[in-house]
């Protein structure tokens, strides 16, 4: 190990930047790390062979804008050979302090493996750490580069989309999401004219992506009058392809109108899923 993080809680007042190939950082116990005065708490370079495992990233009291960055923009070299993986890796937004964070992970390398992640902006904590405009967060994970792949990917509660991929020959095996619980009205969360904003978007200009298992939940204990329009968004391509997916209204609180696009039924009552076995 290059980088090793035993238990406890790490504040950051700088960002920890992984500039060296095949660097392997891993935490036992679940360190936890804390950016403070808005840092970004870790950048990965766009080399080879990076291992990041067994952190949990909560965000600081000060937004940042990225927990964790793999590559910076616009990176575009191939990692095919040797890939960088982050792996049993977990974001936290809120729950524990009142943590902020626009991004939990943004990977614009190449070639990225994401095995095991669960990025939560918080539903339940101490005192004073969720709301609405307490733990704000937009996305918990962003894709940019090629041909990056995740198995048992976790993303809940997030404000704006929980995942984005704007990325080519992206894969995802196994996807679990819970919309955020706590929009106060329908105005407050919504995309453009939509209603609501889906939990995971594949992007307009993408033309190959394989998704497999996917389901998110909605359940607006808030407010059951809100609504989301689709749970999943994709560009109507015959390489973009998503295979069983399925929505459902937890307990029949708040609704999502289709499960893909304008595809699929509403959620029915109670907590029979809504399907879609391949699209398109």
């Amino acid at each position: 190990c290059n980088l090793f993080f035993t238990p406890g809680v790490y504040t950051i007042n700088q960002t920890i930047n992984v500039s060296n190939p095949n660097t392997i950082v891993l935490g036992i116990g679940m360190p936890t790390l804390i950016p403070i005065g808005g840092v970004d708490t870790m950048h990965v370079a766009d080399v080879d062979g990076v291992r990041i495992e067994g952190i949990i990233f909560d965000g600081g009291t000060t937004n940042s804008n990225t927990l964790l960055q793999i590559g910076p923009a616009g990176s575009s070299a191939s990692h095919a050979a040797n890939p960088i993986s982050v792996q049993d890796t977990f974001f936290r937004i809120g729950g524990d302090i009142a943590g902020q964070a626009t991004n939990s992970l943004v990977v614009n390398a190449s070639n990225t493996l994401i095995d095991d992640i669960w990025a939560w902006r918080a539903d339940h904590g101490n005192s004073g750490t969720v709301g609405w405009t307490v733990n704000t967060a937009q996305h918990g994970l962003v894709v940019n580069g090629n041909n990056v792949l995740a198995t048992g990917l976790f993303v809940e509660h997030y404000q704006n989309y929980d995942v984005q991929w704007f990325g080519n020959g992206g894969e995802t095996i196994f996807f679990q999401n819970e919309m955020p619980y706590d929009p106060p009205n329908q105005a407050a969360w919504m995309n453009g004219s939509s209603d609501g904003y889906a939990a995971y978007e594949v992007g307009p200009n993408v033309t190959t992506h394989q998704a497999y298992g996917l389901g998110s939940y909605c359940y607006f204990n808030v407010n059951p009058a809100v609504v989301a329009d689709h749970a999943f968004e994709a560009p109507d391509t015959p390489g973009v392809q998503f295979h069983d997916i399925l929505t459902v209204s937890l307990g029949d609180v708040g609704a999502i109108e289709h499960v893909i696009n304008e595809t699929g039924a509403a959620t029915p009552t109670n907590t029979t899923p809504s399907t879609v076995t391949s699209y398109p």
